[in-house]
């Protein structure tokens, strides 16, 4: 069977790929690298005829407002039109979890517009909506500040790692369209100020991690049930200690 996932050079797809691959599937990526231009739907039809799925992991060059709201909506608009003229049968799409809860950031309102979409096209879908990934922990570290003391939330979070979300995308995109959402999460959940203290640890940061009790999180107000997932939730199997062990011996 053919796949094509959208968004396959970068860090979920390319991973995806693998998977679907080692499965006995043509699976595909297409992204600028592949000449594939979302915004402008060139190489969308070359790289979608004969797919009977499509992963999108794609994700907005700009967090800003109006540029990531631009991105999600035109590049949905493109893939469903290819989609459709394809004869595509399945669309997995990978989102965030608490997309829903998350509507004071420019970010998640795009996101929400951009599962919008999904939603009203007649090709079946199938939404993930992942935690966290374990190797953002760096960025999400840099949201607290630029000096030796960094100020991050305490609200509770359930990281996961890439490599455990991109099976699940390969599961659904392998699966029967659930025209639903699910959700993935880590196999431990804590606090977000925590898990980051951890990672600099790890990694031989010496920045100190200040806890801020209902601190935001990249700006936008968050409580102990904004970024976890509901019961029900898929866990991925890779633990926080064994990624971060890993990660500190690769950097040795």
């Amino acid at each position: 069977m053919k796949v094509v996932v959208i968004g396959g050079s970068g860090l979920i797809g390319s991973r995806a790929v693998l998977k679907l691959r080692e499965r006995g599937h043509e699976a595909l990526s297409a992204s600028l690298k592949e000449g594939v231009n979302l915004l402008t739907g060139e190489g969308l039809a070359g790289a979608l005829a004969g797919a009977k799925v499509v992963v999108d992991v794609s994700n907005s060059p700009s967090f800003e407002d109006e540029p990531v709201m631009s991105f999600f909506q035109t590049a949905g608009k493109n893939i469903r039109a290819a989609e459709l003229a394809a004869g595509v049968e399945h669309h997995v799409a990978l989102s965030v979890v608490g997309t829903e809860r998350l509507q004071a950031s420019g970010y998640f309102r795009a996101k929400l517009a951009q599962e919008t979409l999904i939603k009203s096209s007649t090709v079946p879908y199938t939404i993930v909506h992942a935690t966290q990934f374990f190797e953002f922990m760096g960025a999400i570290a840099q949201t607290g500040g630029s000096g030796k003391t960094l100020q991050i939330t305490t609200a509770a979070c359930q990281p996961i790692a890439a490599e455990d979300v991109s099976e699940a995308m390969a599961d659904a995109a392998l699966g029967a369209p659930q025209n639903a959402t699910s959700e993935i999460g880590g196999p431990e959940r804590g606090r977000l100020s925590d898990f980051v203290r951890r990672y600099l640890r790890a990694i031989g940061d010496g920045r100190e991690v200040v806890d801020v009790p209902g601190g935001p999180y990249y700006g936008v107000p968050v409580d102990d049930r904004s970024l976890v997932p509901g019961e029900g939730a898929r866990i991925g199997a890779t633990r926080f200690e064994d990624w971060l062990r890993r990660l500190a011996a690769s950097r040795r």
